[in-house]
């Protein structure tokens, strides 16, 4: 599967619930999905790349420190892994991922300059984030 975008944005889903970008928190005292991808994309504006993302975001979530993460990243990307376009980011919390020319995204709020003119912008591929209804 090839998990590389450039030159794209990911457009906030038709059916996201927000008209602006709204920071995701923690539930129940621990990170969320969307949590720790916002902590991720906000931390490090156009240095991250979608693999990055989805295999920190996944060893966020598992209990493995000191673990070896050049194998446990093998051994994630060995299976299929569903692209950024089912984040709940663009899905829920109202933020478009702009991929750049190299494929390093940058968080863009809807109500932003920045998502219009990419959504505007010709050069780019505009994917939607999937719905979360199967209307």
């Amino acid at each position: 599967m090839d998990l590389d975008y450039v030159d794209t944005l990911i457009a906030v889903a038709p059916d996201c619930p927000v008209d602006h970008a709204v920071v995701p928190t923690p539930r129940g005292g621990k990170p969320t999905v969307a949590a720790i991808q916002y902590e991720l994309l906000s931390g490090a504006p156009g240095r991250l790349t979608q693999p990055d993302v989805l295999f920190r975001t996944w060893l966020a979530r598992q209990d493995a420190p000191g673990a070896d993460e050049e194998r446990l990243r093998a051994d994630f990307f060995a299976k299929p892994q569903a692209c950024l376009r089912s984040s709940p980011l663009p899905k829920k919390y109202g933020w478009g991922l702009l991929f750049d020319h190299a494929g390093r995204i940058t968080l863009c709020p809807v109500e932003s300059d920045l998502y219009a003119r990419a959504r505007a912008d010709a050069s780019l591929t505009v994917r939607p984030a999937l719905r979360s209804s199967r209307r």
